[in-house]
């Protein structure tokens, strides 16, 4: 009879500590967790929200938040629940796992990390167009790990954020205004003078040109068969479609003026017959 109230007693004493050991779990893991979320996001997510980062940035530090959240929880409920441990073998094989990790998925971070800057820095926003690496094209989404750009053959080139972030990234359409120019080549011959009157004049013609900064025009080279002369003029609210259709017009009406007044255009003949480095120095001009 001692023996069996013993044993009783015994269990009684088991159900008892067990009972305590879930309550302080559960209640440990339960009350951590509704503070983070009601405390701890909420005031990440104000932070970030203040400091003007974009909504993708905003959404990635909510869900690391509730992440420290939810590990914390478990974190705090082990500790009162007497596992510490349990909780710091698991701690030591989770940190050796997540060094694994990390240098196996060092480039993919690499990545992400550099997404999260360019969205926050905004070098550049989608639907800028930008020159980066000898390629060209207009964005179309940023996202944490790769943006993809359309070119102008309508073609998508998805760009690691890594590449983005460590190369030197041109765009054109940061500002309001944008200068463009382009090198005319007339004869040895020809009046530098009239030449230089008629590229100003249709320059002030143009609807799309701006009175100021006014257009200007340089004397850059003495070639072979031509003299160049480079124009210089601004267009407001630049896109890539304002920087062709703007251009070509302007050029075309240089053209026409020129051939009405006898000017020769050796420079353009000579590209047009296929010199490479010509016609290429004078596509990349910006």
């Amino acid at each position: 009879m001692v023996s069996l109230q013993f044993g009783l007693t015994a269990i009684t004493a088991v159900a008892a500590d067990v009972l305590l050991t879930a309550v302080l779990f559960v209640g440990g893991f339960l009350g951590v967790l509704l503070l983070g979320r009601t405390v701890f996001v909420p005031a990440i997510e104000r932070a970030l929200t203040a400091r003007g980062f974009d909504e993708a940035v905003r959404g990635l530090g909510s869900r690391v938040a509730s992440a420290v959240v939810w590990v914390a929880a478990i974190t705090v409920a082990f500790t009162l629940a007497g596992y510490g441990a349990f909780l710091s073998a698991f701690a030591v094989f989770g940190s050796a796992l997540a060094l694994a990790v990390g240098f196996a998925a060092q480039d993919l971070l690499g990545n992400f990390v550099a997404g999260v800057f360019i969205l926050k820095d905004k070098p550049f926003q989608v639907g800028d167009w930008i020159q980066w690496d000898g390629n060209t094209g207009r964005v179309e989404d940023i996202d944490l790990r790769v943006s993809r750009i359309r070119t102008f053959d309508n073609e998508q080139i998805t760009v690691p954020n890594g590449d983005l972030a460590n190369s030197a990234v041109t765009n054109p359409v940061a500002y309001e205004t944008l200068r463009q120019k382009f090198v005319f080549g007339i004869g040895y011959d020809d009046d530098i003078a009239a030449a230089t009157d008629i590229i100003l004049e249709e320059a002030e013609a143009h609807p799309d040109v701006l009175e100021e900064p006014e257009p200007s025009v340089r004397l850059v080279e003495l070639g072979g068969s031509d003299v160049g002369l480079q124009s210089r003029w601004w267009i407001d609210d630049p896109d890539r479609g304002d920087f062709v259709r703007v251009r070509s017009e302007y050029v075309t009406a240089v053209k026409e003026a020129f051939d009405e007044a006898g000017i020769d255009i050796p420079y353009v003949h000579r590209q047009l017959t296929g010199s490479v480095e010509v016609v290429d120095a004078v596509a990349e001009e910006p």
